[in-house]
């Protein structure tokens, strides 16, 4: 290696903006890994779960029948929320429509937070991760020009070396960057879809 090259080992920031972007693609695919595996169970519930629900005679055998195939419970806050309807409270205030779309809201609402986990982190992983990649670029290569100012020498190879080496963080942001991105895209549409779904199913409910 170039002697006037970068040393992760022995700069702290360096090595500190290498352990962010280790920490930040470790998270990121974390997310990805559970989130895609978490929607594809909630897509498969929701669809047999509506299945279920509306083949039965009553309103409580369909919610024994919904909590046996709604692994994630993200249909059964909805098809229960007829029963959370207090007497006697502000709650109670108005007609019954109006409860029950209150209840049903408050319980879509708590069900849409699940499936949001993770957005976030993905979203600021991918815009924040390139720009930690870029800030431990420009550090390495004023770390390596001062190391060839103070050794007194200067050639291109001197100089191509440790620059060459010090673009790598900035590759590095960018790998850890664009899965990210990617993830929370396709994710966003997934979760978009199901949000529909679960909308619609309680629409369906207030209906009864």
């Amino acid at each position: 290696m170039n002697q006037f090259a970068p040393d992760i080992a022995s700069d702290p920031l360096s090595a500190f903006l290498a352990l962010v972007l280790l920490a930040m693609s470790v998270a990121s695919w974390t997310v990805i890994v559970y989130k895609t595996w978490f929607l594809r169970r909630v897509g498969t519930d929701i669809a047999q779960g509506k299945a279920v629900f509306w083949q039965a005679s009553d309103v409580a055998q369909a919610v024994r029948a919904l909590q046996s195939v709604d692994r994630n419970a993200v249909l059964t806050p909805l098809a229960q929320a007829q029963q959370q309807l207090m007497p006697n409270t502000l709650g109670s205030q108005g007609d019954v429509h109006t409860q029950r779309t209150r209840v049903l809201r408050d319980a879509l609402h708590a069900v849409l937070q699940r499936l949001q986990w993770g957005q976030v982190l993905l979203a600021t992983v991918g815009s924040t991760a390139p720009f930690v990649g870029l800030l431990g670029t420009v550090w390495g290569i004023y770390h390596a020009l001062t190391g060839i100012a103070s050794a007194g020498q200067l050639s291109i190879e001197q100089v191509a070396g440790p620059v060459g080496e010090s673009l790598i963080m900035t590759a590095a942001g960018l790998g850890v960057a664009l899965p990210a991105v990617l993830a929370f895209n396709v994710m966003g549409r997934m979760i978009n879809r199901l949000e529909h779904e679960l909308e619609g199913f309680a629409h369906d409910v207030r209906a009864l």
